[in-house]
């Protein structure tokens, strides 16, 4: 595959031991210095065992998502998706998790309560990102591309449902081999969020 010359390069600027109750990994905060005009993103990745060689590696790109991974949220399945992720990369203790600080599919954490009131009153959750002047999804994988990039990955496995993330990453060179599905019990208080996903932002779920 020919790799394509990426829109952000990435500095790593620190990096440490990080012990959890998902088991043992090291983790890194990296910085994006685009030269496509867009404004620089911050991400942190943890990392088990050695993911540049051997069979491709397992990855999970993770937009951050406080009111679900932190405050457990029962409107988004994120936090479900986030220790899923975590549990597969310990199984297997082989794996990257990136991290991104683009809440809200990039519109912002205040925008995306902003969002949920008009949720509230009857949009979806793409309908409410457009009434406010956004689009359906502001996200870019720029960053997180130019991270495997930085571990040496070529090949990987990639937890999600999203095929934008699967496309963002070959655009840059880096070879899906597989993608793995990352689905979460469906609950009720979710099961409109998840509909809206699948029937207006193409992602793979087949229970809806």
């Amino acid at each position: 595959m020919m790799a394509i010359t990426p829109a952000t390069r990435c500095e790593k600027v620190a990096e440490a031991d990080f012990p959890s109750e998902f088991g043992h990994f090291r983790i890194y905060g990296f910085r994006s210095t685009p030269n496509n005009g867009r404004a620089p993103e911050e991400a942190v990745v943890l990392r088990m065992g050695d993911v540049a060689g051997g069979d491709p590696v397992l990855v999970r790109i993770h937009s951050q998502c406080l009111t679900g991974d932190v405050l457990h949220s029962l409107r988004c399945d994120c936090r479900g998706q986030l220790e899923l992720a975590l549990d597969r990369i310990a199984s297997e203790g082989r794996g990257l998790l990136i991290y991104e600080h683009q809440e809200g599919r990039g519109i912002g954490l205040l925008n995306k309560l902003r969002a949920y009131e008009l949720q509230d009153a009857g949009a979806d959750t793409v309908e409410a990102n457009v009434q406010l002047g956004f689009d359906a999804d502001l996200r870019d994988y720029g960053l997180p591309a130019e991270i495997l990039r930085h571990f040496g990955v070529t090949e990987v496995r990639l937890l999600s449902n999203n095929p934008e993330k699967i496309a963002a990453i070959e655009r840059v060179g880096v070879r899906v081999v597989e993608r793995i599905p990352c689905i979460v019990p469906p609950l009720e208080s979710r099961e409109q969020y998840l509909r809206t996903k699948k029937e207006k932002m193409g992602h793979l779920l087949e229970e809806f």
